[in-house]
């Protein structure tokens, strides 16, 4: 690999080379790196900018399935779970190291629930079509707790098995932001826009972005910018227009992960009826066990949501009616909340469970095109009629998509997940190779998780992290995983990083110090 690409002082210098963008993408989520992977792909001349770091807010928070939806089933929306189910097998074709194909079991504890779950789940492989992950089938009590070890046993009639997709979120950010790089994108992180710029006709003819590890600020024209910001996207538009209307509301989502033990073996558990309606997720992931989400209405949004105690509360009493050995809160090895940028609805009574996930691609009268809604596993669709949309109006030449079948970075078929490094695909060579040329950075930096130095390395080499929580929550996970194990890890990972970036012993303590203060409500003691 060209490490030139990646760096960030060689992307800077590609910024003074360029006087017009055909097309400017602001933030790097699943939706604005989707955008800008379709756009490159098409070959338009494409600049991206993300504020903090790839993934950063929603598109790391995920339950990590790669899915239909289930419940959009349940509510008639059959368009929307077909649209994701083809989606689904499309990326797990293009990204093979980080879409895996998961069995799910939905339990059953009253006597029509199988054959209920049983039809509703045929009628969702016949959806999936030729990119069907496997058939769903009904099981017997026995074969269920065969399955499911831990489950509880009284009043169990059986289950329900179906297929459907499991990922790592904040990995297939940076894999598709390597694409990009890969393609001749200019991607930059820790860089925010702080403004849109317009003609003396009112219509917006590019961005002005700070690098916010300098503080300088860059002038950036294009006749196309793309506003793919999630919860912010309503800051994108104000910049446009103060008094602009209101157009996401963001609904809180929280998760709570567990050691494998209260899960084992391969198989998720699929609640589909909670107190509060949504479906809850009991999903095996990284060796730990991951379940949510909740579903909350929230006022404000921010780049660190935090879970409410209802939520936590509300998650622990659902497992735990499913589970003959109780969780409790001490057991929660991390909490993540995340904010899905649902549209805002026209009634106020309408509840967020019941606004649909499909995107919509708005066109302002300056020109600005701002694509929301949808969800992870219909990014590249909603990439694809995001760049269409802007042909259709006359902003971009006409070319078609390629996103279909492009492999995504590191992208190779993975029969044994038994090692951690199989989400690296290809590029696990690369990080063998480094181990093996100075073996120390083949130490564990936490002994509870399986991450090691060269990780860090790599990920400031290759992956463009530039702090401790860019490496922690977004590269290895380990935030996710173990809150205090990644704390604890905070130190060593400064020290990597500054002496790879070339960093101060000052700012090394800063990173530890930030990072400490920012992780410690990701435990359970703080919440």
């Amino acid at each position: 690999m060209d490490q030139k690409l990646y760096s960030r002082s060689h992307i800077l210098d590609t910024l003074n080379t360029t006087d017009q963008w055909d097309v400017i993408v602001i933030g790097g989520g699943a939706t604005g790196l989707g955008v800008a992977m379709d756009s490159i792909s098409r070959g338009y001349k494409t600049l991206l900018l993300e504020q903090v770091d790839y993934a950063k807010g929603t598109s790391s928070r995920s339950t990590k399935l790669v899915h239909g939806g289930v419940r959009y089933l349940a509510q008639g929306n059959i368009d929307l779970v077909k649209e994701a189910l083809y989606e689904r097998g499309l990326l797990a074709k293009n990204a093979p190291h980080l879409v895996k194909n998961q069995d799910f079991v939905i339990p059953n504890y009253r006597w029509w629930e199988g054959f209920y779950y049983t039809i509703g789940l045929k009628v969702y492989d016949f959806l999936a079509g030729k990119l069907s992950l496997g058939k769903s089938s009904h099981i017997s009590k026995e074969k269920t707790i065969d399955r499911l070890p831990t489950l509880k046993q009284d009043g169990l009639y059986g289950g329900v098995l179906y297929k459907d997709g499991q990922f790592d979120d904040s990995r297939l950010a940076v894999n598709i932001a390597q694409t990009c790089l890969e393609m001749g994108a200019t991607l930059l992180n820790h860089f925010k826009v702080v403004d849109l710029l317009q003609n003396a006709k009112g219509t917006i003819i590019g961005v002005a972005a700070s690098d916010t590890e300098t503080g300088q600020t860059y002038n950036f024209k294009s006749d196309l910018v793309i506003n793919a910001t999630g919860v912010f996207t309503d800051d994108i538009l104000k910049m446009e227009d103060p008094d602009a209307k209101k157009t996401v509301v963001p609904s809180q989502g929280v998760h709570l992960v567990f050691d494998k033990s209260y899960l084992p073996g391969d198989d998720a558990i699929m609640i589909p009826k909670t107190t509060d309606g949504r479906v809850l997720f009991a999903v095996p992931w990284h060796d730990k066990v991951l379940v949510g989400t909740t579903d909350t209405n929230l006022e404000e949004h921010s780049l660190e949501p935090r879970a409410q105690k209802e939520e936590i509360e509300f998650i622990l009493k659902t497992f735990n009616n499913y589970l003959s050995r109780p969780v409790a809160r001490e057991d929660v090895r991390s909490i993540f909340a995340g904010l899905r940028p649902l549209a805002a609805p026209k009634d106020e009574s309408e509840k967020t469970k019941e606004i649909s996930r499909s995107h919509k691609v708005i066109v302002s009268e300056t020109g600005l095109v701002t694509i929301t809604g949808g969800k992870w596993t219909t990014f590249r669709r909603m990439a694809q009629d995001t760049i269409n949309k802007a042909i259709a109006i006359g902003k971009l030449p006409k070319r078609p998509c390629k996103t279909k079948n492009l492999p995504i970075h590191g992208a190779m078929p993975i029969t044994n997940r038994d090692n951690h490094m199989y989400i690296y695909g290809t590029d696990k060579e690369g990080i063998a190779a480094m181990i093996s040329a100075d073996n120390t950075l083949g130490e564990k930096l936490h002994p509870r998780l399986p991450f090691v130095k060269a990780e860090v390395i790599w990920a400031a080499r290759y992956e463009m992290a530039r702090t401790v929580e860019d490496v922690l929550a977004r590269r290895v996970r380990a935030l996710f995983l173990d809150a205090d194990a990644a704390i604890r890890m905070a130190p060593e990972v400064a020290r990597l990083l500054a002496n790879e970036l070339g960093k101060s012993d000052a700012w090394q303590k800063e990173q530890s110090e930030s990072f400490t203060a920012m992780a410690k409500y990701y435990c359970i003691k703080y919440n």
